[in-house]
């Protein structure tokens, strides 16, 4: 994760976002839903600052996150659910394995196999 000397500050709690697997920007940029024009530009959060996207995310490496309320993934659709917990914990699982690659592959490659097809 490229860096200048503050760092990435997060949006909602003010503190650094450290991490790749930490990056609410990173993870929605991998899986399609930030465009690569504005990555540059766009706001930082940690993932957990942003609980209705955590909330999808199911992996051992992730504390669970329980959202109340409209956005409660528990009173959504079934089959919206688990087709977002799919592919919101495979972005995260991509930040995890990005992250333990050493240097730092070019951020082109980043997103899941069929958004980088979508870009082409």
């Amino acid at each position: 994760m490229a860096m200048c000397e503050q760092g990435y500050l997060c949006e909602v709690c003010g503190e650094d976002v450290e991490t790749l697997s930490q990056s609410d920007l990173y993870l929605r940029f991998v899986i399609g839903e930030l465009d690569p024009e504005v990555l540059h530009t766009a706001s930082e959060r940690h993932i957990r600052c942003n609980p209705v996207l955590a909330q999808f995310i199911e992996h051992p490496e992730f504390p669970r996150v329980d959202v109340t309320g409209p956005f409660d993934r528990r009173t959504l659709d079934p089959s919206f659910v688990r087709r977002r917990q799919e592919l919101v914990t495979r972005g995260f699982a991509r930040l995890l394995d990005l992250e333990s690659k050493p240097g730092e592959p070019d951020v082109t490659s980043y997103p899941l196999p069929e958004i980088v097809a979508r870009y082409r």
